[in-house]
């Protein structure tokens, strides 16, 4: 999931691609490693959402105080929009991935994943015309409409084994959590004033770990496996990198980086996941799901590019005056 940063520009542009690159490779990752979870313990997909939190935040809470020892992080966000960006996010991020894990739960990681970041970016284009007036131009209703037809020949043209539709309202959810996240941010961001994307972050896994205890607990919080080692580590890799790391890796990298390069890099989060699916987890792909996988990419890749044409005829005519 990405985010705007509001994080120090010092990291050179070639690093910061790198940074940018490691995140979505990583992001990809944590559906995989949710997957083995799955098959190796009983833990359901809210309670692995509630341990993810959990690790994160306190993965997150020595680097902050590390940097508070640096000196405070001035931001020029009024109080009560920071109280709203904090609350908006923490409860999206809670829905984004406690959706998405059940999700690949019930229809499995790749077709998850894609469907999940491939619904995302046109919730975002279609809410931000709907809720901000912002103009979609042709070539950005040309890519939602070749979303919507690969999410059509996805569902419909896969096959029964592979594509649940119960799997797929989860993904959608989870795209729905995401998009409003984005979407809040970039409501808040309009009006001046960015926030602290790193505190924003912790609060965030804070509100997420209080929201999923009591739903943990009813779903059982404990794993009972055979393999304790194994689902321990698991948990902790989740934990670890495709989140506190992750995120580090993203804010540092997204403050010098193009929003619409930025939302091209991460399509290597679901081009990572169904690798991986197919590669080490032994998911199969039918014909009509590797075309509506294609067109749902592109589709995301043409908003970016819309996006980015967008930007630039701003600037063209913000330039003379």
């Amino acid at each position: 999931m990405s985010h705007p940063s509001t994080a120090p520009v010092g990291v050179p542009v070639g690093r910061s691609l790198v940074y940018l690159v490691f995140a979505g490779v990583a992001w990809g990752t944590a559906g995989a490693a949710a997957s083995l979870v799955f098959a190796a313990a009983d833990l359901g997909p809210l309670a692995l959402s509630f341990w993810r939190c959990v690790g994160g935040l306190l993965l997150l809470l020595p680097v902050l105080a590390l940097r508070a020892r640096r000196g405070p992080v001035r931001t020029s966000e009024p109080r009560r929009r920071r109280l709203v960006r904090i609350l908006g996010t923490g409860i999206g991020l809670t829905l984004f991935q406690s959706a998405y894990f059940a999700a690949v739960e019930a229809t499995g990681l790749a077709v998850a994943t894609v469907v999940t970041l491939g619904a995302g970016p046109v919730l975002i284009a279609l809410g931000a015309r709907l809720a901000m007036g912002e103009r979609l131009g042709r070539g950005g209703v040309l890519a939602v409409a070749g979303a919507l037809t690969g999410l059509a020949v996805l569902v419909l043209g896969g096959e029964r084994a592979l594509v649940r539709p119960p799997g797929i309202a989860l993904a959608l959810l989870s795209a729905a959590g995401y998009a409003a996240i984005t979407l809040l941010t970039r409501h808040l961001g309009r009006t001046g004033g960015g926030g602290d994307s790193l505190s924003t972050t912790a609060w965030a896994f804070a509100i997420g770990s209080a929201g999923l205890l009591p739903l943990a607990l009813s779903e059982g919080v404990l794993p009972h496996t055979a393999e304790p080692a194994r689902v321990v580590l698991l948990l902790v890799y989740v934990a670890a990198v495709p989140t506190a790391l992750a995120y580090a890796l993203y804010f540092a990298g997204a403050a010098r980086v193009r929003a619409a390069t930025v939302s091209v890099i991460m399509l290597l989060e679901p081009v990572s996941a169904a690798v991986i699916a197919v590669a080490l987890l032994g998911e199969r792909l039918s014909a009509a799901t590797v075309a509506g996988t294609l067109l749902l990419l592109s589709a995301v890749a043409g908003l970016s590019a819309a996006e980015a044409r967008g930007a630039a005829a701003r600037r063209r005519t913000v330039a003379p005056a």
